[in-house]
């Protein structure tokens, strides 16, 4: 039985028995949050629970790092959109330790990708050669810290961001969900004021 199959099979028991019901909410987050986090597969249950979230509270983001790397890209776009049209008040960057962004590096993916027949050497010269910079695309973070920072920033500082939306910065130990405070957007507001 493929992945798919499965997929099919236990939605078509969850919507016959209405489980469903339990996660009726409506399209706007309830704690008025939105939330940029990693993908990690660790962070799936943990982050919402380490942070009392439950179905229908925040908006949430999810890309590899937790990074917002450029100010007019699908994240920043989708914090715009949770700001204006879906009434959050307040924005989290929740980064997390151990990540499989830090210390990554184009050459690597690239070489992976050429190993599973993903890429050639051919395709990388095309792309480079029309202005795509992978080695800047595909690199990582060498410090969580610095990176939720950034990110935060680039945020707090959008052209379109309300200027009193609090942009806050933490970091969520993968093993045990503790938060670590990295930039508080409260104290960032009243700095600016």
């Amino acid at each position: 039985m493929t992945l798919l199959t499965q997929i099919m099979e236990h939605n078509q028991e969850f919507v016959e028995k209405k489980e469903y019901e339990q996660f009726l909410t409506d399209k706007f987050p309830d704690k008025k949050m939105v939330i940029i986090t990693c993908m990690d597969t660790r962070l799936t249950e943990l982050l919402p629970r380490a942070i009392n979230l439950r179905n229908g509270d925040a908006k949430i983001i999810k890309s590899a790092g937790a990074v917002v790397s450029h100010p007019f890209g699908a994240i920043m776009r989708s914090v715009i959109v949770a700001v204006y049209e879906l009434g959050a008040k307040e924005v989290l960057v929740i980064g997390h330790h151990d990540c499989g962004m830090t210390n990554l590096n184009a050459k690597s993916v690239l070489d992976k990708a050429k190993d599973v027949g993903g890429i050639t050497e051919e395709m990388v010269t095309l792309l480079q050669n029309a202005g795509i910079n992978l080695n800047s695309w595909l690199k990582g973070f060498d410090n969580v810290h610095d990176s939720v920072t950034q990110s935060v920033s680039m945020i707090r500082n959008h052209p379109l961001l309300p200027k009193q939306i609090p942009v806050h910065g933490l970091i969520i130990e993968p093993s045990t969900g503790k938060l670590e405070l990295v930039v508080d957007g409260y104290k960032s507001l009243q700095a600016s004021e």
